[in-house]
């Protein structure tokens, strides 16, 4: 039994080192095979790798200096820059269209008119008015020439009566000297002066008060006759705008109206477009709206190219996740330019000026430092360099090249780790 046990330890011991042994040799040979796998690809790569390159098989550029930009896309619809909204001036009724949407207009030309027979008797009537208030004036105007001359009559009676009393005073003095009045008699006389001084100071002060009525019931009438006359000049002009007239050439767009029509004062009754001149709406996802200030730059596509131009109007409510605002052009008159066109637009959130730069191409990376590839006689030279601003047309170059270096701008990732590239002739 012993025997036995001592035996079967031994197998254990022996079947645990095969295993061992097993594992090491097919890590080993697992192992082999990798480094085989991997010397191949090395070896079937390089043959892969090209040695040269031949003009027409990759583009160039040229380092030069300008702006570079970085931009946003939006896009905008090409409207009118300048509508006219005419409004009624006064109330009335529309009696005839004379230009209807879709007619092309000139500056001072009708488009419709309306009834004016209730404002001419409105201004007839106010003429009238007028008319017995001037009256009135004149009737006014005698009246207080005869109340200033009775006023002054009888400031004059009553002086002389004054007067009167004085020089019978005196002389009652003087018979009283001889003995030829009573004393009674003078005293009365002296009553009756101080009397009549109280009646003239009692005159004056009324003819004063009574002279400041008949002023203020002229300035009455007066301010009563430039009220009436302000009504009338007003509703002369009222008939001359029912003509309605557009202040400048362009499109009928709307007429908000028909013929034999009551509209209010301050109605809309038209819409004219201009078209001499143009401007842009536009919208952009809210995710820019950070972005898009009054003021800022962009540049409308048109054609292949490029019309710069500012940020108006910002409207403050988003809708359906997109910001909308306007664009003046720099251009607003480019014959190109075609109402409710769609254009493209780039909005400037970044700008560097007058730096050294190069046009993007796939050569290009994110990474601020890079490797690229001049070309000098029939050689691509790598070369590392540090750029700055990425724009949506070039890049800017801090550092690694000169101004006038030529660069590749293909893909150069079949020989992006060679230091040089001959380039056949």
């Amino acid at each position: 039994m012993n025997n036995i046990r001592k035996d079967g330890g031994f197998l254990r011991i022996v079947k645990k080192i095969y295993t061992r042994m097993k594992k090491t040799v097919s890590y080993a040979i697992w192992t082999f095979v990798i480094v085989l796998i991997i010397f191949s690809a090395f070896y079937t790569f390089r043959h892969f790798i090209p040695k040269s390159i031949v003009p027409g098989g990759f583009i160039t550029g040229k380092v030069d200096t300008g702006p570079v930009l970085r931009t946003v896309e939006a896009q905008g619809i090409v409207v009118p820059e300048n509508e006219v909204l005419l409004r009624a001036y006064s109330g009335g009724v529309i009696k005839k269209i004379i230009n209807s949407p879709g007619s092309h207009i000139k500056a001072g030309e009708v488009i419709l008119l309306l009834d004016t027979e209730q404002t001419e008797k409105e201004v007839e009537n106010a003429e009238d008015q007028l008319d017995v208030m001037k009256n009135n004036l004149s009737k006014n105007r005698l009246l207080i020439k005869s109340t200033k001359l009775d006023l002054e009559y009888n400031m004059e009676l009553k002086k002389l009566n004054i007067a009167t009393l004085k020089s019978d005073l005196a002389d009652q003095e003087q018979l009283l000297e001889v003995g030829g009045i009573s004393p009674a008699k003078i005293e009365k006389t002296r009553q009756e002066l101080i009397i009549a001084g109280m009646e003239l100071d009692n005159t004056q002060q009324k003819n004063t008060i009574r002279l400041k009525q008949i002023d203020a019931e002229e300035e009455g009438l007066l301010l009563q006759i430039k009220m009436k006359e302000k009504e009338i000049e007003e509703k002369k002009l009222a008939l001359l705008k029912m003509t309605i007239r557009t202040p400048s050439s362009g499109i009928v767009l709307n007429i908000y109206g028909e013929e034999g029509e009551k509209i209010n004062s301050g109605e809309l009754l038209a819409q004219i477009s201009n078209m001499t001149s143009f401007k842009i709406n536009a919208s952009v996802s809210e995710d820019f709206a950070d972005l898009v200030k009054t003021g800022g730059e962009v540049m409308a596509e048109l054609n292949k190219d490029y019309i710069p131009g500012k940020i108006g109007r910002v409207l403050p409510v988003v809708e359906n996740n997109k910001v909308n605002f306007e664009i003046f052009l720099q251009e607003s008159s480019h014959p190109d330019l075609i109402p409710n066109m769609k254009v493209g637009l780039k909005i400037t959130v970044a700008r560097r000026d007058s730096v050294i730069r190069i046009h993007n191409g796939l050569a290009f990376n994110d990474y601020e430092k890079q490797f690229v590839y001049i070309v000098k006689g029939n050689k691509a030279i790598r070369k590392e360099i540090i750029t700055g601003l990425k724009g949506s047309d070039y890049m800017e170059i801090v550092s690694g090249v000169n101004v006038g270096d030529m660069l590749i701008l293909s893909d150069i990732s079949s020989f992006r780790h060679m230091k040089e590239v001959d380039i056949e002739n």
